[in-house]
């Protein structure tokens, strides 16, 4: 098949659903900050000497340009640290986050067979292809499940009692 002069137009449910995934990606990547500047907070030491402060803030500024699976890594080490008890149920719902992620914002979406359905034209770092076509119920479904981990990180980020600030952040935004 050859590649095509221009991208199929989508549906608007399914335009609209993959925006809504995208956003909901956007809103984790954000709880994932907050989160890791409060768990690494609270494991830096009232007395911490302004060396460590110093290389705390420093990837903390990092932080801000890090990518959603450089933040799950950062934000699975910080749980693990922390104890947190569910850590592990939370890393394998992230690692899935991060590989739909990567299926919706990098795929080429052609129609199928079924209508309403489409199929990602996609392949992985381990040069797989995505098997299924999908509808907007699946994306849907996506981007529920999103918002359920980014909830319980945030929840993560206020058991510590500290506010997910991290450097270069703004009051006034």
């Amino acid at each position: 098949m050859s590649l095509p002069r221009a991208p199929d137009r989508l549906s608007d449910e399914m335009a609209q659903a993959l925006g809504h995934a995208v956003a909901g990606f956007g809103f984790l990547e954000e709880a994932l900050k907050r989160a890791i500047f409060s768990l690494t907070r609270q494991g830096l030491s009232q007395d911490a000497d302004d060396a460590a402060l110093q290389k705390w803030l420093r990837r903390m500024e990092e932080i801000a340009d890090d990518s959603l699976g450089t933040l799950i890594d950062s934000f699975v080490a910080a749980i693990g640290r922390a104890r947190i008890d569910d850590r592990h149920l939370l890393a394998e719902a992230l690692t899935e986050i991060r590989l739909k992620r990567n299926l919706l914002c990098h795929a080429s979406w052609r129609p199928a067979d079924q209508p309403g359905y489409w199929h990602p034209t996609f392949i992985n770092t381990r040069g797989e292809r995505y098997p299924d076509d999908m509808n907007a119920r699946d994306i849907r479904d996506i981007h529920a499940a999103t918002l359920r981990v980014a909830r319980r990180v945030v929840s993560i980020m206020r058991a510590t009692g500290i506010d997910g600030e991290w450097a270069g952040h703004d009051e006034e935004d």
